[in-house]
């Protein structure tokens, strides 16, 4: 099966993550299709927008676990990272094109960050987010450090990092991490939003996302390389042990 589909409208591609079976998790053959779409519409006169979405009710799950730890050795989290979510978070925010989120489901750890770093997100009125990295013992990665205090303030941050609590689209709109949710409509209306955003300036647009980079995003390289060397302690540790554990076995944690 192709683990991302890709499909042009009026000026916009739409890059759909297709894991279906696993909630559209993330394993290396994904995050690489992704890496290499997002640098051929980078590249395609004919691409002005940009937007990532998922196959079915899932925007994403994030990393696939069970890919991690199927060789059953200790995984370098920090070499990981340097491969795969910390290039694509940068390429989504280097991007000369306006870049959307089209969050039609549950939107979980690294996909998360994923989501963020896009500079727009719409989502479906059903669908939430979740940190999802405390859960099993990690730190936050894939850009979550940095982005989501700037959305909904360090306070919030933290709180919904430590107790893995969903936030919902609605929320998310109330808090500014949301541009916008649909409900009926929401197809609708991230294809008109992605048509007007096509339509628009765009030498315009790559030089304000440049901006917007500077002022509010300059040190984005630096908290994704110290993200690493976090999740990479944290990947050694008896706790995440027993967090794996207890996620394959669905049961909660019991971290001692």
């Amino acid at each position: 099966m192709t683990t991302l589909l890709s499909t042009t409208q009026a000026g916009s591609v739409i890059l759909t993550l297709n894991r279906p079976e696993r909630a559209n998790a993330f394993n290396f053959e994904m995050t690489t299709a992704l890496q290499n779409a997002l640098k051929e519409a980078e590249n395609d006169p004919q691409v002005r927008c940009v937007v990532i979405t998922g196959a079915g009710n899932v925007f994403s799950a994030g990393q696939d676990i069970g890919e991690m730890k199927k060789g059953g050795g200790e995984i370098s989290y920090r070499e990981h990272l340097e491969k795969t979510y910390n290039p694509l978070i940068l390429q989504i925010r280097n991007m000369g094109k306006p870049v959307i989120a089209a969050v039609n489901g549950p939107c979980a750890g690294a996909a998360f960050g994923i989501a963020l770093a896009c500079d727009l997100r719409i989502a479906k009125s059903s669908a939430y987010f979740v940190v999802g990295f405390s859960g099993i013992a990690l730190a936050p990665d894939s850009g979550i450090s940095i982005f989501l205090p700037k959305y909904i303030g360090l306070g919030r941050a933290q709180e919904y990092f430590y107790s893995n609590k969903k936030i919902s689209a609605q929320l998310g709109y109330e808090w500014g991490l949301v541009n916008q949710v649909g409900g009926f409509n929401y197809q609708r209306l991230v294809m008109q939003v992605a048509g007007e955003l096509a339509a628009g300036p765009r030498e315009a647009f790559a030089a304000g996302k440049k901006a917007f980079n500077r002022a509010i995003l300059p040190n984005l390289e630096d908290a994704l390389n110290y993200e690493g060397i976090l999740q990479d302690v944290a990947g050694k540790s008896a706790e995440h042990k027993e967090g794996v554990k207890a996620f394959f076995e669905k049961r909660r944690p019991r971290f001692e």
